[in-house]
């Protein structure tokens, strides 16, 4: 009897369920007795599947503000990725990794897959949007990144082979690291994401986002000030008391909502609107489930995930006014909810876990990408 597949799974951080977190549940489901390595871990916030392992932690959450201000101890993260032993014997090494648990060292005779949610965006791209306009700042900073530039560079080929979640994605491995990716998109539960059977909205359009500079929810709120249309946002975090500053009277902050929540409101806004460029886009995807479209920025992978006219409208520009101009253009259009929905079928969890599946097989098999 040959013994079983030896796995250790590897995750930036742990401190919430969002697309990521999503595509790692499943993965924990995949092989429930994994290990799993991740710089912060908190319990609470994440789900069974993720929990209920043996789960080991970086040495950084025992640094004072580590937990609350993880971010601000970007420069410590490579080192503390690279600290971890993993055991000999291990066959896979699978991480999930936007930032820097693509470094992990695997032990001698394991296969890396690295499913990759991006390049490190604070290094390669973004930069003003994580750390703003400020040119000493920026200039503080540049030699911290051009380290990290150079470490995540090197990182990369400790990974056997990439996979990407989008060609967006794929494109950017190819430019930072030299490497080829396969791609298979991220999973959306959509026997959850569902209609309600009621059809028609409520009288409100929607944005469920992060409250951070790069999601460039601004632009909503701008753009619906000055229409006195009513705007619902659901999301936590650190641009919400600017957000709200900008805002009128007919813009309604939600802060943090459950997944029955979120899938509610969904289910009764006229559009979900999607003002930032994302390298794919889960949020998206879980509207059009329930059978909504998307008023989305033109640009990333947004453009693999919604169809133009079928299941949302583009705007091609992040202005109020391109932003209204595809709204006024939804109004007009005479949208099929069940092709909608249809089309967001075809990005479900079956289809991610066979994708991956296969892209693992690939790997053991020696395959490098």
């Amino acid at each position: 009897m040959s013994r079983a597949l030896q796995v250790a799974l590897a995750h930036d951080w742990l401190n919430g369920m969002r697309g990521g977190e999503r595509c790692l549940d499943l993965i924990c489901k995949e092989y429930p007795q994994a290990e799993l390595y991740t710089l912060l871990f908190r319990p609470e916030l994440v789900s069974d599947a993720i929990r209920n392992r043996k789960v080991h932690v970086s040495g950084l959450q025992r640094l004072p503000g580590f937990r609350e201000r993880y971010r601000w101890f970007l420069p410590l993260f490579p080192r503390a990725m690279e600290a971890f032993r993993l055991p000999a014997g291990t066959d896979l090494v699978l991480s999930t990794s936007h930032c820097v648990a693509k470094g992990i060292v695997p032990p001698p005779g394991a296969k890396h897959v690295c499913y990759c949610f991006t390049p490190m965006r604070y290094a390669w791209s973004l930069q003003e949007e994580y750390f703003g306009r400020n040119r000493l700042k920026r200039a503080a900073l540049e030699l911290a990144l051009a380290r990290l530039r150079k470490w995540d560079r090197a990182a990369s080929d400790r990974v056997d082979r990439f996979v990407a979640i989008s060609r967006h994605v794929k494109a950017r491995i190819a430019e930072y690291y030299g490497r080829e990716a396969s791609v298979v998109y991220p999973p959306v539960a959509t026997r959850y994401f569902t209609p309600d059977g009621r059809g028609g909205h409520d009288g409100y359009d929607l944005v469920v986002s992060a409250l951070v500079p790069y999601k460039r929810v601004d632009l909503a709120v701008r753009a619906y000030a000055r229409s006195g249309y009513p705007l619902k946002i659901a999301g936590v975090g650190t641009e919400r008391a600017a957000l709200e500053k900008l805002a009128a009277p007919n813009v309604e902050f939600l802060g943090r909502v459950p997944d029955e929540g979120v899938r509610d409101l969904y289910r009764r806004c006229r559009f979900l609107v999607f003002p930032g460029e994302e390298d794919f886009g889960i949020v998206p995807l879980e509207a059009q489930a329930c059978g909504k479209p998307v008023l989305a920025f033109g640009k990333g992978g947004l453009l693999e995930t919604v169809l133009a006219g079928r299941t949302g409208v583009f705007f091609q520009e992040q202005t109020p006014d391109a932003l209204l101009a595809a709204t006024a253009l939804a109004e007009k259009t005479d949208w099929d909810p069940a092709a909608i929905r249809a089309h967001a079928e075809t990005f479900g969890e079956a289809r991610f876990l066979e994708g991956l599946r296969a892209e693992i097989a690939a790997a053991l098999e020696g395959r490098r990408t």
